[in-house]
């Protein structure tokens, strides 16, 4: 361990925070005090306290999995959590939030940039409806589709899409379902990091749910007209009503830009059944269960069809499992970036040492894909951006 360099404590925390452990449960595994391993987590709130001496820090090392290069760097930047949409805040633990979070870190302040420093990536091409005179998230999924130049089309695949357009788009494998999908503006880049554990359907429904956050409440949730939280004499519960009023407006965007209303009109039957709409479901790529509700919100079907389907697919066990499921998307950039780092003989374990993670990060945020080089051995090259191509490449010195 190079002696010069200095601990951080802040990346003790976020290593433990993304392991979803608990101070007392971390101090506990490596037989120390939480006292004591509090202060180390404190050293620049406390200065009588100390680094963790060499075999300490490699007991926290091994215990977390993390190389010990990890806590020898600079600051990652936190991520503000009012900032970041999360879809299920009240079935979500504490630990499950903040280890989500702790991700999306490692993804923002390091492999992004080291992604940006390598290759050229697509610019952001998004819109802002947050002050804009749209009337409606139906409005805005409608916009943004003109502008995409996507007209009545079904999507082929949302992942594509996104990165397409400049969305930084990764992966989360929490092992729990309760982490949906979540999305944050870090200046004029935008993220998304969608749960793994998901149906492709349901992914797909994150991502365009996400994207609605994205265009219609960049840099946070806005309090919106109909849900004033200074006009509610409790802030907190006023917060949580605009939270639930938002979380309907992306549900509304992401319906209407997976599923447009012309197109909709045009190819309902004109009786509603299970087994209609489980083929009818293909055309769009959605589940049942989210063509229903579009059906239901056009006037396509009445209130009493509309309760009545819904406790058929109960019944079926096809809210918990989505009949006839699609194929999972993954990441076209990162495929792309995997490929062409093995033809160079550059791996997984190379990009890890690089950044001085866990293989497992490299492995969660990118949908398994940097699997590809596991095997390949190889001496990594040190690359640069050509600026005059459009395309995603890589260029060697």
């Amino acid at each position: 361990m190079n002696t010069e360099l200095v601990f951080n404590p802040t990346r003790l925390k976020l290593a433990r925070e993304r392991r979803a452990l608990t101070i007392k449960a971390l101090a506990e595994s490596i037989d120390m005090t939480t006292r004591t391993l509090s202060a180390y987590e404190n050293i620049s709130k406390n200065k009588n306290s100390s680094p963790p001496p060499p075999s300490t820090l490699k007991k926290i090392a091994q215990v977390l999995n993390y190389p010990e290069s990890f806590f020898y760097g600079e600051n990652i930047e936190e991520i503000d959590s009012e900032c970041v949409s999360f879809r299920s805040m009240k079935a979500m633990k504490a630990s499950q939030k903040n280890a989500a979070l702790r991700a999306a870190e490692i993804a923002e302040t390091l492999f992004n940039p080291w992604l940006e420093a390598n290759f050229e990536l697509p610019a952001t091409d998004l819109c802002n409806f947050r002050e804009s005179e749209i009337e409606s998230p139906e409005t805005a999924a409608r916009v943004l589709r003109g502008k995409w130049g996507l007209g009545e089309l079904p999507i082929k695949n949302m992942i594509h899409l996104l990165e397409a357009k400049g969305v930084k788009v990764f992966s989360l494998e929490e092992k729990n379902k309760e982490v949906d999908a979540f999305s944050f503006w870090k200046k004029d880049t935008a993220f998304i990091f969608l749960n793994t554990q998901k149906s492709a359907e349901r992914s797909r429904f994150d991502a365009a749910h996400e994207l609605g956050h994205l265009v219609l409440h960049k840099h946070g949730i806005q309090v919106s007209e109909e849900t004033d939280v200074r006009k509610d004499m409790n802030e907190e519960t006023g917060k949580e009503k605009n939270k639930r009023a938002v979380e309907r407006e992306a549900d509304r965007f992401a319906s209407a830009f997976l599923m447009p209303e012309s197109s909709v009109r045009a190819n309902a039957p004109s009786f509603v059944t299970i087994e209609n709409l489980i083929q009818l479901k293909k055309f769009w790529n959605v589940s049942v269960a989210s063509l229903v509700r579009r059906l239901f919100d056009l006037n396509l079907i009445t209130e009493w069809h509309y309760r009545s389907l819904n406790i058929e697919m109960s019944k079926r066990g096809m809210l918990k499992k989505e009949p006839e499921g699609i194929a999972k998307e993954k990441s076209q950039i990162l495929d792309k970036v995997f490929k062409s780092l093995w033809q160079e003989g550059i791996t997984r374990n190379h990009i890890a040492h690089e950044l001085n993670l866990p293989v497992d990060e490299i492995d969660q945020l990118t949908f398994n894909l940097a699997f590809i080089g596991k095997t390949i051995k190889g001496t990594p090259h040190r690359q640069t951006i050509n600026k005059s191509q459009p395309t995603l490449h890589l260029v060697k010195n």
